[in-house]
């Protein structure tokens, strides 16, 4: 795909999408917005697509908003923004049946910081942070960050992170559960690529079927869980990954799983 602001690629059944404003630590301006929105349509689209990295070019990963792109502009509706530029990445991001990653390669700041925690897992580099930066200009966090973070570390350390703007050094970060591994800056690839080439060849409408359970474990009770799980296994165990699976741990190979 042909876009201005990312670099889009598909290798082997992964698809790696990289915001590319590294001059401006690749803040967000509208059209970078929206072409998220048509990068992340694409690989749900994309059959041959397994697993999704999200990284950002050069320094940073995101910075956020781009400040300068709308100092000079009219006045700008929050709602209008949030409602067609960021809300419908992060819902795409939750709902695309397909894994992603986060390549934390520096900052990610505001909405940037949103985006990391959208994912569904985070590799971080040791000099990478996590900043909820909204309140140094008066604002709220926004972009989903108010939903991940009371799940991820509790509701005193979320206030704590959104009200003080305070930054989330990589070690830290692992502490608190934001990220699931740090790393040096030049083995980042490596590491990223383990998780890739797992995810590459895993069953992966089964894996899109355990975020969608996640996904509803937030705001489910235990009965309504049991029946989602129900349902849900009722749908693996009629895929041909399953049959796969099962006829591999007969014959005592390793399964050669398809993705459907």
């Amino acid at each position: 795909m042909d876009f201005q602001f990312l670099k889009y690629e598909v290798a082997a059944g992964v698809a790696t999408i990289t915001l590319n404003r590294p001059e401006v630590y690749n803040a967000l301006n509208d059209g970078i917005t929206y072409e998220l929105q048509d990068a992340f349509k694409a690989v749900g689209k994309d059959e041959q697509v397994r697993v999704v990295v999200l990284t950002g070019a050069g320094k940073a990963f995101c910075s956020g908003q781009d400040l300068k792109a709308v100092a000079g502009a009219e006045k700008r509706s929050f709602m209008e923004s949030l409602s067609k530029r960021y809300n419908p990445i992060i819902r795409s991001m939750r709902s695309l049946p397909k894994p992603i990653i986060c390549r934390l390669n520096g900052v990610a700041a505001g909405a940037g910081c949103s985006f990391a925690l959208a994912c569904d897992m985070i590799v971080a580099t040791e000099e990478a942070t996590l900043i909820e930066v909204f309140i140094n200009i008066g604002l709220v966090p926004d972009s989903g960050s108010s939903y991940f973070l009371p799940r991820l570390v509790g509701m005193a350390k979320a206030f704590e992170l959104c009200s003080m703007g305070s930054r989330v050094k990589a070690s830290e970060a692992l502490q608190l559960g934001l990220v699931n591994r740090v790393t040096t800056a030049d083995q980042l690839d490596g590491v990223v690529k383990e998780y890739t080439d797992y995810f590459a060849q895993a069953p992966t409408k089964s894996i899109g079927l355990i975020k969608k359970m996640l996904n509803k474990s937030s705001i489910s009770d235990l009965d309504q869980m049991l029946d989602y799980e129900t349902y849900c296994q009722e749908i693996a165990g009629t895929s041909n990954d399953y049959k796969e699976g099962v006829t591999a741990f007969l014959e005592k190979r390793k399964p050669a799983f398809k993705g459907s």
